[in-house]
This record gives C-alpha cells, sequence and structure tokens, in this order.
C-alpha cells in the first residue's frame, strides 16, 4: 500500500465507498420490494381462504377495470393460484438479490476497515 501514491488511495477509497452506499440503497429497495410482495401474498392466500370457505354455487366476480365480470370459479382458483406462483417466484429471486447485496455491502465495510486499520499511523 506504501508504494501507490496519495491520489490512487483516495480514487479507491472513494469506489469502494460508493460501492458500499449503492449496495445499501439497493438492499433498503429490495427490503421494501419483499415486504409488499410478501404482504400481497398474504392478502391472496387470505382471498383463497374466503373463497374455499364459500359454496360451490355461489357466483364468483372478477374486477375488470371499473366493473365487474363474473368468473367460473375453476378459473377464479387457477388464476389466484398462478399469482401466488408468481409471488413466490419474485420472493424467492428477492432473497436471492438480498443476500447478494448483504455480502457486497459488508465486503466493502471490511475493505475499508482493512485500508482504515493498516494505514501508517501519522
Amino acid at each position: 500500500m506504501a508504494s501507490l501514491s496519495d491520489e490512487t488511495l483516495r480514487k479507491i477509497l472513494i469506489q469502494i465507498q460508493q460501492t458500499a452506499v449503492q449496495s445499501q440503497r439497493a438492499l433498503s429497495i429490495a427490503h421494501q420490494q419483499t415486504t409488499a410482495k410478501e404482504r400481497e401474498r398474504r392478502i391472496l392466500q387470505l382471498t383463497v381462504n374466503e373463497i374455499n370457505q364459500l359454496e360451490p354455487s355461489v357466483k364468483l366476480y372478477k374486477g375488470i377495470g371499473k366493473m365487474f365480470m363474473m368468473v367460473p370459479r375453476k378459473e377464479m382458483e387457477a388464476d389466484l393460484k398462478h399469482q401466488e406462483k408468481e409471488l413466490t417466484d419474485d420472493l424467492t429471486s428477492l432473497t436471492k438479490k438480498t443476500k447478494y447485496l448483504e455480502k457486497q455491502f459488508n465486503d466493502a465495510q471490511s475493505q475499508l476497515r482493512d485500508i482504515f486499520h493498516h494505514a501508517p499511523k501519522q
């Protein structure tokens, strides 16, 4: 490290700091998205539970824009299962993204600690 100029060290430090800040921001966004997706999935599960409690003769309606359209029960259940699968897949990918961003942020912090720990005392 002593062979690098002060300007080069400064550029490296700035780059590592920027990586840490960007990772932290992306991690915050990923957490927000995960929370929103989990909420959507929970609402969907509650809807499925409510539909399952209804008698088979009850008519089901789906909101389309400003109106409602009657939908066969099997089609409604299939649509809800498909939505739940998509949400589960989204949550899985967000979990992977969160783990990657946490690792990236921790690595940047570790690099900064190493640099400052091994910096010559002045």
